[in-house]
C-alpha cells in the first residue's frame, strides 16, 4: 500500500487511516492461537448490548403506559410483536447470511439494533414504540443468526459445545444484569434513559466486530480481506462495475446474485406458518383455544407448513434442506431444545403470579427471588459445555431434562406456607437443568449442518426456541387459569407445573436418542451407528 510518496503520487493508492488501523489490528488478533475465542468474546459483546434491556423493559411497562397515555395490555405488543417479526424475518435473513457472509449480516444487525434503540428511546406515541420494537425483532433475527453462525464457524465440531456454554451464559445472564443495573436507572432517570444507555455498548460492540471478525465472501471458505492480502488468495479487484478492466456483464464465471438464490416461496410459507402459530398461541388464552378465530389461525399455520414441506422437496435451492430432518442428531436436539424451553419459560412466567397471588409477595420481592433461576442458568452453562466434552452431549441433555423435571415436580408439591429455601432450590434446579442441556442441544444440531448453511441453521434453532417459549407460557398459563379453583388457587398452579414436568420428561426422551460428537480418545455413542441414521 502506498500513500502517494516514493512510487509517485499519481501511481500511489491512498488508504484511509481507519482502514490501515483495522488491517493492522486484525492481523495481530487473527494471528493469535486463540483467535476463535476472540471471535466468541466479540460476538458475545454484541449479544449483551442487544439483550440487556429485554427483561427490565417488561417491568417498566406500567410507567411507559402512563407516560404514553395507553394501557399495559396495548403495550404487551412490545414483547409479543418482536417474536412475530422474528418469525417472519429469521429464515430469509439466516439464508442471506449463508449467501452473503455472516460478518456483513451481523454488522447490519447491530446497525439496525442501534436504530431501534433510538426510535424506542424517542418514541412519542405507543404506535411508534410498538413499531420500533417490531423492527427490533427483525434486527434480532439478523444479529441472532449471524452471531451464532460466526461462533460455530470459528470452532471445531468437538469444541462447539464449549462455545455454546458461554453463549448461554450471556443469553441468560444479560437480562439478569439488565434488571440489576436497569431498575435503578428507570427509577431515577426514566425508562428512556435505559435505551440511550445502550448506544455506547452497541458502538463498542460494532468497533470490536469490525476489527476482530473475519471477512469472508462465502461462509466456510476463507478469502482475501480487502485490506489484507495475507489473509487468503488474491481476487480480482472490482471498481465501478469493472473487473480487471473488463466490462461488467453476465458471463459463465459470474456468481449468481444472492437474491436470486434465496428461496422466496419457502421463506414466505415458513414465515406464515411460524407467525400464525405464534400468534395463535399468544392469543389463545384470551380468545380461547377452541374459539373460531384461534382454530382458523392454527389451520393457516398447519396449511402453510404443509405447503412449505411440499415446496422444499422440489426446490432447486431449498431454504432448509429436508434431508436434515432425517438425521437424528438434527431432529432430537431441536426437539429437546423446544421442550426444555417450554417447561423452563412456562414455569418462569408463572412464578411471579404464584408468589403474588397465592403467597402474598410484593412484585419487587417476587422479582428478586425469581432471579435465582436465570442466574443459575448463566453460571452453570459454561461449565456444562466443558463437562459435555467429557461425558457426551446425550448424557448432558438427559441429565439437564431430569433436573428440570425435578424442579417442576417440587413446584407441584408446594404447600400453603412453603419454605423460601425450598422455593429457591426449585428455581435453582430449573436454571441448572436448562443450563446443562442448552449447550449440547445447540452444538449437536449445528454439527450436522454443512458449513455454508450455519446461518439458516442458527435461525432455525432460535425459531424453535421461541416456539417452545411461547407454547410453554401460553399452555401452562391456560392450564393454570382454567383450574376449578380459580386463577388464585394453589391447586391450579400445581396442575400447570405438572404439565411442565411431563414436557421436561419428553425433552429427556429426545436427549436419549441423540448421539455424542466423536472425539479423539473417547468412545462415544456416535460410534454405535451413523449420525445420519433416521
Amino acid at each position: 500500500m502506498l500513500s502517494g510518496t516514493g512510487a509517485g503520487a499519481e501511481g500511489g493508492i491512498v488508504v484511509p487511516w481507519p482502514v490501515l488501523f483495522r488491517h493492522r489490528m486484525h492481523r495481530r488478533v487473527a494471528g493469535s492461537d486463540r483467535y476463535q475465542w476472540w471471535v466468541l468474546w466479540t460476538v458475545l459483546a454484541g449479544l449483551l448490548s442487544v439483550n440487556i434491556t429485554f427483561t427490565v423493559f417488561v417491568v417498566a411497562l406500567p410507567q411507559v403506559a402512563k407516560e404514553l397515555h395507553t394501557s399495559v395490555t396495548t403495550l404487551t405488543w412490545t414483547s409479543t410483536g418482536p417474536l412475530l417479526a422474528f418469525g417472519v424475518a429469521a429464515p430469509v435473513l439466516g439464508k442471506l447470511g449463508d449467501l452473503r457472509g455472516y460478518r456483513r449480516l451481523y454488522l447490519w444487525g447491530l446497525s439496525g439494533a442501534a436504530l431501534s434503540v433510538v426510535l424506542t428511546a424517542s418514541a412519542p406515541t405507543a404506535g411508534v414504540l410498538i413499531g420500533a420494537r417490531l423492527f427490533d425483532g427483525v434486527q434480532g433475527a439478523a444479529t441472532g443468526a449471524a452471531s451464532m453462525a460466526l461462533v460455530l464457524q470459528a470452532f471445531s465440531h468437538q469444541d462447539r459445545v464449549k462455545a455454546m456454554g458461554w453463549w448461554a451464559l450471556v443469553g441468560a445472564g444479560g437480562p439478569v444484569l439488565g434488571v440489576t443495573i436497569g431498575a435503578p436507572i428507570i427509577q431515577y432517570f426514566g425508562w428512556r434513559a435505559l435505551f440511550w444507555g445502550e448506544l455506547p455498548l452497541m458502538a463498542f460492540a460494532a468497533v470490536l466486530a469490525v476489527i476482530v471478525l473475519p471477512t469472508r465472501d462465502h461462509p466456510g471458505e476463507p478469502v482475501a480481506d480487502p485490506e489484507s492480502p495475507e489473509e487468503g488468495p488474491a481476487r480480482p479487484a472490482r471498481h465501478g462495475g469493472q473487473v480487471d478492466d473488463q466490462p461488467a456483464g453476465p458471463g459463465p464465471s459470474d456468481p449468481p446474485s444472492p437474491w436470486s438464490q434465496l428461496d422466496w416461496t419457502g421463506s414466505l410459507t415458513l414465515a406464515v406458518s411460524v407467525t400464525a402459530g405464534l400468534l395463535a398461541l399468544n392469543e389463545a388464552p384470551s380468545w380461547g383455544f377452541t374459539a373460531p378465530a384461534t382454530l382458523c389461525i392454527f389451520a393457516l399455520s398447519i396449511a402453510a407448513g404443509a405447503f412449505f414441506v411440499m415446496h422444499e422437496r422440489r426446490a432447486a435451492n431449498p431454504l432448509i434442506p429436508l434431508r436434515y430432518f432425517r438425521m437424528r442428531n438434527f431432529v432430537f436436539p431441536l426437539g429437546a431444545r423446544a421442550f426444555t424451553n417450554f417447561s423452563y419459560m412456562g414455569g418462569f412466567f408463572l412464578f411471579p403470579i404464584l408468589m403474588e397471588r397465592v403467597y402474598g409477595y410484593s412484585e419487587t420481592r417476587a422479582g428478586l427471588v425469581s432471579t435465582a433461576r436465570p442466574l443459575m442458568f448463566s453460571l452453570v452453562a459454561p461449565a456444562a459445555g466443558y463437562a459435555a466434552v467429557k461425558v457426551g452431549e446425550r448424557v448432558s441433555v438427559v441429565a439437564g431434562a431430569l433436573v428440570l423435571t425435578v424442579s417442576m415436580v417440587v413446584f407441584t408439591q408446594l404447600g400453603v406456607q412453603p419454605s423460601l429455601v425450598v422455593i429457591i432450590i426449585a428455581l435453582a434446579l430449573s436454571g441448572i437443568g436448562i443450563g446443562i442441556a442448552t449447550p449440547s442441544t445447540a452444538s449437536s444440531a449445528s454439527n450436522e449442518v454443512a458449513p455454508d448453511e450455519l446461518g439458516v441453521m442458527s435461525a432455525a434453532q432460535q425459531l424453535i426456541t421461541q416456539i417452545g417459549i411461547v407454547a410453554g407460557i401460553q399452555v401452562m398459563v391456560s392450564v393454570q387459569a382454567s383450574g376449578n379453583g380459580g386463577v388464585g388457587s394453589l391447586s391450579s398452579f400445581h396442575r400447570a407445573y405438572a404439565v411442565g414436568a411431563v414436557v421436561a420428561v419428553i425433552a429427556g426422551v429426545c436427549g436419549f436418542f441423540m448421539r455424542d460428537t466423536p472425539r479423539p480418545g473417547r468412545r462415544s455413542s456416535a460410534t454405535e451407528g451413523s449420525a445420519y441414521d433416521t
